[in-house]
């Protein structure tokens, strides 16, 4: 059995734009929320990139990055991720690396291969550029090295950029990044928070093919986690409602800002959306104390994961912070 002690929290952070809130408002609870999880003692607080999603403000992943590291202190703070095919890398390698000047030590760049929006979207953010499978392996070696100490003839720096060799950290929700993550020798992300299908099967392929590096040693996974907690199982299923009409939204196309909590919310949903959810939910933990220990536990002994970066769609900022304290607790990490 994996003890929780021996696991590491961290944060991802979508900054929904909670119904009848704005988008400053977001931001400010976005904040609010790094601050008080590095006073638990996470290691990480991640952003996501995505765009044009009404409910979404964290499209401008590398500016709050710097927003949230400048007023925090210990906390490492990273992109979860950058989508990669819609930057290129020099610039992608500025950025943190100006990030990495600013705030040393404390930089994560996590990095996705898919596009984190629609397909007009996706064209408008590319233009022309037409993606092939070899697209992101490459670039991810080209971010290496211009991250990298800068090498005799080399004709493109990354100014900043060179030589911090800000940690890289591959994504993903399919066994394609697990793989590239082992044969490279990164640190692994799998994204069990709203893809958790192949969970096990990327984990058990990135361990048995990895290839220690300068980077890392050994493997490190990182599982993403849903999230709810409160003092009693009916309470936190009650404010899990507003992920549950989140994720009916993204099912079905129909996107909103996050929504207020509804009572008995999936007794209303006919069976096939309510097993969607489920399967969407199948690596959350929602409950009172006891349950959410004995779900990280589960999650622990399943996945041997090294850390599990939480997602908590809770529409009151003060009771997600107290979901928070309630897995921090669970974990004993303070």
């Amino acid at each position: 059995m994996t003890a929780l002690t021996n696991i590491s929290l961290s944060m991802l952070d979508l900054v929904a734009v909670r119904e009848g809130g704005t988008v400053a408002n977001a931001l400010a609870i976005s904040l609010q929320t790094a601050q008080h999880v590095e006073t638990l003692g996470f290691t990480r607080y991640w952003l996501a990139e995505h765009h044009n999603m009404v409910g979404i403000a964290s499209s401008a992943t590398a500016v709050l990055v710097g927003h949230i590291a400048g007023d925090t202190h210990r906390i490492r703070v990273g992109s979860g991720g950058i989508m990669l095919p819609n930057h290129a890398p020099l610039v992608v390698a500025e950025a943190f690396g100006t990030l990495a000047e600013l705030y040393p030590g404390r930089i994560d760049l996590g990095l996705g291969r898919a596009p984190g929006t629609d397909r007009a979207t996706m064209r408008a953010l590319r233009r022309d550029r037409v993606e092939t499978e070899q697209d992101f392996p490459r670039d991810v070696a080209e971010l290496q090295r211009l991250l990298g100490p800068v090498q005799a003839g080399q004709g493109i720096v990354a100014m900043p950029g060179a030589g911090t060799e800000v940690p890289i950290w591959l994504l993903g929700s399919s066994l394609f990044s697990a793989q590239l993550a082992a044969e490279r020798g990164l640190p692994y992300a799998f994204a069990a928070h709203f893809a958790p299908r192949l969970l096990h099967q990327a984990l058990d392929l990135y361990r048995s093919l990895f290839r220690p590096s300068s980077a890392l040693a050994k493997p490190y996974a990182i599982v993403g986690v849903p999230l709810i907690a409160a003092p009693t199982d009916d309470e936190a299923e009650f404010l899990a409602s507003s992920t549950y009409q989140r994720i009916l939204g993204i099912l079905t196309g129909d996107r909103q800002r996050l929504q207020p909590p509804v009572a008995n919310y999936l007794e209303g949903l006919h069976p096939q959306e309510r097993s969607a959810i489920a399967d969407f939910l199948s690596a959350g933990v929602i409950g009172g104390p006891d349950k959410v220990r004995a779900g990280l536990q589960a999650l622990a002994n399943s996945t041997q994961a090294n850390e599990f970066m939480l997602v908590c769609d809770v529409f009151d900022p003060a009771l997600r912070l107290r979901s928070l304290d309630i897995a921090a607790a669970a974990c004993a990490i303070q």
